[in-house]
């Protein structure tokens, strides 16, 4: 007779399984608990992108389709937007992926998750301290779209289905084209945290400063390089 699999504590677990049902075994997420903490970086680039489009001058640190975009009207003439801004978004971007490409092939995404979110926590309060000073938005792009890039690069080689943390166009692609099912869930519940994750930056940014909204955003992103490493059942994530 076998034996019942390993009770599981915490609020992660359950979360993570809601997300990835368990098999029939009993065995919980296979990613153990990276989905709800994936959720929560989703809501993260909600945040920043509303931080740095209504309060940096129309640019996106973590939406890259949105700066290729932007860059091609600026340079069409619409004088709303600076290329330059967006140039500097995506530039910084790319160096933040590929530092973390060459951390993860010599340590692995999973070893490197915890530690990159906890630079990405660090690049966001450098972001947090210069706007709180006054500093001009090119510092604090380069910082928020370097962090980004960081986040994209382990979200990446990590792969769990369904939960990029900063594109919903296949999400909502997905969700109306598939049945219903697990993965819809994922991918609905990816386009909802985006959509608050923005609505809360938004709504800080034109009501209180960019200042609360980074905050925010530093808060989570530490919460989440500080979850528990474990799964509950005495497993490694």
């Amino acid at each position: 007779m076998t034996s019942p699999p390993p009770r599981r504590h915490g609020i992660l677990p359950p979360l993570a399984d809601l997300l990835f049902p368990p098999e029939a075994d009993g065995a919980g997420s296979p990613h153990g608990v990276l989905p709800p903490l994936l959720i929560a970086l989703t809501f993260v680039s909600g945040v920043v992108d509303a931080v740095s489009y209504l309060g940096l001058g129309h640019v996106f640190v973590a939406n890259m389709t949105g700066n290729v975009v932007f860059l091609g009207f600026a340079l069409a003439g619409d004088r709303s937007l600076s290329a330059p801004d967006s140039l500097l978004a995506v530039g910084a971007f790319l160096a933040g992926a590929a530092a973390a490409g060459r951390l993860r092939r010599t340590t692995g995404a999973a070893r490197m998750f915890a530690p990159l979110v906890a630079v990405q926590t660090v690049l966001v309060g450098g972001a947090l301290a210069l706007t709180a000073l006054g500093a001009g938005p090119p510092g604090v792009i380069a910082l928020l779209a370097l962090g980004m890039g960081l986040q994209n690069a382990v979200v990446h080689r990590l792969a769990v289905p369904d939960l990029t943390t900063t594109v919903v166009t296949r999400a909502l692609t997905g969700l109306a084209a598939d049945p219903w099912g697990p993965g819809p869930l994922r991918r609905l519940v990816t386009v909802v945290a985006l959509l608050l994750g923005a609505l809360t930056g938004g709504v800080l940014t034109l009501r209180h400063g960019p200042v609360w909204a980074l905050a925010l955003a530093v808060a989570l992103l530490g919460c989440v390089a500080l979850s528990p490493r474990w799964d509950g059942t005495g497993r490694r994530t």
